[in-house]
């Protein structure tokens, strides 16, 4: 099995990024690794070059490019040449943290859609209270979608949760404004009923104030909802631990009380960080394409690679492709 890895993309690559790659080499070895960037700048970090090969290149797509021309006129950038390792087989799968706009675009002009696939979604998991995660599609790659479209997400997002997440027959929910079957707006309405006839774990609408609690395992809902719904939980979290923090370093008695639960607090923190599940999915590509978060450490894009060396290995994108095909 090989990846390409955009060793540019981040705000802390190629740091980063080879020592998520140097970790995550050691931890499979079936895994094959082509990092693409600037040669000399991924030396620094790179010391060990067992089943680590480089693609030089000092071109690289910048967050705050536009994405559809930084794609197309910058045809040496690390992650376009990352994108072509996969539409030429060199790779069976990509990862990125860089600019998010881009790799879709590269996704989808590159790699490629699966046939009978409208659009394409982004789907990161998410944390729960339960540890368990749940799957958050489409979060962003389509703002408006069809009720055909919030269908292909419910049958992706199932395979996925089976295959790499394994979880038996997962529940599928349509996030809405109310759990009763009529609530909604017309886009809602009419995805109820295609994900009720489909050949699927459907649960029906759950709402955006149980997701935490694990109500679904995977969630279906158009890209705006899902974006906001995404970065309020992202946002909520953040926001908690900072409170958490002022609270018990505001006198003596409260730092001797955090100092008591620290080992509490560690758990709560490991248990409530997205990157121990992986990057954002790119799915309805023909191959694995993982979009990992812009402030990746080490351990996130370890994780990352961990995810899509899964999905490779599970055979995800086929699988989608064939169940696709007999809708």
């Amino acid at each position: 099995m090989k990846l390409a890895i955009d060793a540019m993309g981040g705000d802390h690559a190629p740091k980063s990024v080879v020592e998520g790659v140097i970790k995550a080499v050691a931890a499979f070895p079936q895994l094959e690794v082509t990092l693409i960037g600037d040669e000399k700048k991924i030396n620094e970090y790179l010391t060990d070059h067992n089943r680590i090969t480089i693609l030089h290149t000092e071109e690289i797509i910048e967050a705050t490019d536009e994405p559809v021309r930084a794609v197309r006129r910058k045809k040496n950038a690390s992650m376009v040449l990352m994108a072509n390792e996969v539409k030429e087989g060199r790779a069976d799968g990509c990862i990125s943290a860089g600019n998010t706009g881009a790799l879709m675009t590269a996704g989808l002009f590159i790699v490629g859609r699966i046939d009978g696939i409208e659009r394409p979604a982004l789907a990161p998991t998410l944390p729960t209270i339960d540890g368990n995660g749940f799957l958050l599609l489409d979060a962003g790659a389509n703002v408006d979608a069809k009720p055909e479209h919030l269908l292909q997400y419910g049958i992706m997002g199932s395979i996925y949760a089976e295959k790499v997440r394994n979880v038996k027959n997962p529940r599928i929910g349509l996030l809405n404004v109310g759990t009763e079957e009529k609530k909604g707006n017309e886009l809602t309405k009419q995805a109820f009923e295609l994900l009720k006839e489909a050949d699927i774990n459907f649960i029906g609408n759950v709402e955006s104030r149980d997701l935490l609690e694990g109500v679904a395992d995977v969630v279906v809902t158009d890209g705006f909802t899902g974006n906001i719904a995404l970065k309020s939980i992202e946002g909520t979290a953040i926001s908690v631990f900072s409170m958490l923090k002022t609270a018990l370093t505001s006198n003596f008695t409260s730092k001797l009380a955090a100092a008591v639960l620290k080992p509490q607090l560690r758990v709560i923190k490991h248990q409530m960080d997205y990157s121990e599940y992986g990057g954002a999915a790119l799915f309805g590509l023909k191959a694995p394409v993982i979009k990992a978060h812009g402030s990746s450490d080490a351990n996130a894009i370890f994780n990352a690679i961990r995810q899509a060396s899964e999905m490779v290995s599970n055979n995800v994108a086929e699988t989608i492709k064939t169940s696709i095909e007999q809708e």
